[in-house]
């Protein structure tokens, strides 16, 4: 099994700023992509930012500007920065990671996603 663990959400108001971090766990792990989603009451889950191995990025427009994501290949770490903050990005996040581990023998294909870490932007 591959794990991913995220941290950083919290409460902060209008304008502010938080950094959520998501540290992916597993044997033998090749990571391609790493994802920021979030999950707002009663809409679907939506794409924020993606970053992949050649450190290309995109993002959503509704957060370009304001968010930047970025990747520590050697912690296989990805971490989403986010400035100017508004009410509706309140949302769950959560993170996703897809590549290749190594779980016994042979090189297997995973695509994981953490457990969420709650974002609420007061107005």
């Amino acid at each position: 099994q591959v794990q991913l663990v995220e941290s950083g959400g919290g409460l902060v108001q209008a304008g502010g700023s938080l950094r959520l971090s998501c540290a992916a766990s597993g044997s033998g792990l090749s990571i391609n992509a790493m994802a920021w989603y979030r999950q707002a009451p009663g809409k679907q889950r939506e794409l924020v930012a993606a970053v992949y191995r050649g450190g290309n990025t995109n993002y959503a427009d509704s957060v370009k500007g304001r968010f930047t994501i970025s990747r520590d290949n050697a912690k296989n770490t990805v971490y989403l920065q986010m400035n100017i903050l508004k009410p509706e990005d309140t949302a769950v996040y959560y993170c996703n990671a897809g590549g290749t581990y190594v779980p016994a023998v042979y090189r297997t294909p995973f695509n994981s996603w953490g457990q969420g870490t709650q974002v609420t932007v007061s107005s």
